[in-house]
């Protein structure tokens, strides 16, 4: 099988194939799927073989404790890049292939028939991913099950914002299903003409860039009248979720993809759910009271470079109450970002550091005023917060005022010492070569 009957075949067992009754026939199902992946990946990759021999029997493949075995992440598979995927890629002749692709904006090349990608993160680490042909369209079958909002034989024009493109989206470009990669990389000004003529149907794009296109459409710049938008790349703050959906009159989905694979989906009710159907998704909790944990993911489809037991540093707030949906895949509240930006303020009684959640943050501004546009806030230190506001000059003094006074209330809740809040003008940026992040740490702890 290959080609577009493989995507077709996809997209059917994903859309309509794998419809589980209760989480017990999932987690069974999601068990056989590891259990047969570990068999054919564990001979094959050098890395997993050496790093599971004190945890698995390797000649039998007693493997049935698989979610006990250790964990990677990042730093881990990029150091044994070259003993982890199964295919004899060497890591300085990926990146190479990755780097010239950056360069010059041309991202056809593949190494050995293979595609090449490279995603910086929102760390800045960079991070290389290796797909073969069959792995691109499986997932291209599964994100089109996940993502069209008609069947598949309607025709549907997609435009497709990122840093940079690959064979990977490209693989969807089939026949009604047309595809068109948008350059993050050029001026924001300079699709409108080509977004306008090619007339969507489909928008995908990380949020910061929707809010532009919702801005130009708001100035009747912009024409085009898609009838999904799909948020990916960056964190949906709920103050771009409101304004983009207002401006598109659309519910703003959201795709929870990375290197790493593809984790998440919004359903027709906007509830962001777990891609455990395609993948195994793990919770390494960091407060179980509230529903945060960080994601373990085992990808039983990626045989070039595999993922087992891989760590994200996302944190993921999962939701109390069921979707209406009725669907058993975890339903998410919101993804959070990065570990890394949590923000940590000395504790007025005890002597420690209380993390507060990007979550907290967000919350704490957005209920603040209504006439808030768009922020930023940036801890500097153990004692200072730098924010940046966008709100209109008349009520930017007050809405500063009660911007603090919310923040005070936060840090006094959790009995944290309360730093320095000092205000900078915002800056509007209209080319997104990196994530935006509106709420980040820069210092360490």
């Amino acid at each position: 099988m290959n080609g577009l009957p493989r995507i077709i075949w996809y997209y059917l067992i994903t859309k309509y194939g794998r419809n589980f009754n209760s989480r017990a026939s999932l987690i069974h199902w999601q068990d056989q799927q590891v259990k047969s992946f570990l068999k054919q990946i564990l001979p094959k990759s050098t890395f997993y073989r050496k790093y599971f021999d004190n945890h698995v029997n390797t000649q039998n493949f007693n493997i049935h404790e698989w979610r006990d075995l250790p964990i990677i992440d990042k730093s881990i598979m990029m150091e044994n890049f070259d003993d982890l995927n199964t295919v004899g890629i060497k890591k300085l002749e990926a990146l190479e292939v990755a780097l010239s692709a950056e360069k010059s904006r041309n991202f056809a090349a593949t190494l050995n028939g293979y595609t090449i990608g490279m995603s910086s993160g929102t760390s800045g680490n960079r991070g290389l991913f290796a797909v073969s042909q069959s792995e691109q369209q499986a997932w291209a079958g599964a994100i089109l099950a996940k993502g069209l909002p008609q069947p598949i034989t309607k025709l549907q024009r997609i435009a497709f914002f990122l840093r940079a493109n690959s064979n990977l989206y490209e693989t969807v470009n089939k026949q009604r299903i047309q595809f068109q990669y948008f350059d993050l990389f050029k001026p924001v000004e300079s699709h409108f003409a080509k977004l306008n003529e090619y007339a969507p149907t489909i928008l995908v794009a990380p949020p910061s860039m929707l809010r532009l296109l919702a801005d130009a459409k708001n100035n009747s710049i912009l024409n085009i009248n898609p009838i999904k938008i799909i948020s990916v790349a960056e964190v949906l703050d709920p103050l771009d979720e409101v304004y983009i959906r207002k401006s598109f009159n659309q519910i703003v989905h959201q795709f929870y993809q990375c290197t790493e694979g593809f984790l998440g989906y919004t359903c027709e009710y906007g509830t962001l759910h777990l891609n455990e159907d395609i993948l195994v998704i793990q919770k390494e909790y960091v407060d179980r009271d509230a529903g945060k944990f960080m994601p373990i993911i085992t990808d039983f489809n990626r045989r070039t470079q595999p993922i087992i037991r891989y760590r994200l540093d996302d944190i993921i707030t999962e939701r109390k109450m069921p979707c209406r949906c009725g669907s058993i895949l975890t339903p998410i509240e919101s993804i959070e970002g990065r570990r890394d930006d949590i923000f940590y303020l000395p504790s007025k009684i005890e002597d420690k550091l209380i993390p507060i959640f990007p979550d907290f943050i967000r919350r704490a501004i957005i209920i603040a005023s209504e006439n808030i546009q768009e922020y930023q806030v940036v801890q500097k230190s153990l004692d200072v917060i730098v924010i940046s506001l966008k709100v209109a000059t008349e009520v930017y003094e007050p809405i500063k005022i009660l911007v603090t006074q919310s923040l005070h209330n936060l840090f006094n809740q959790l009995h944290c010492r309360v730093p320095e809040v000092i205000y900078q003008e915002y800056e509007v940026s209209t080319i997104r070569h990196s994530k935006l992040r509106r709420v980040r740490r820069e210092c360490s702890v």
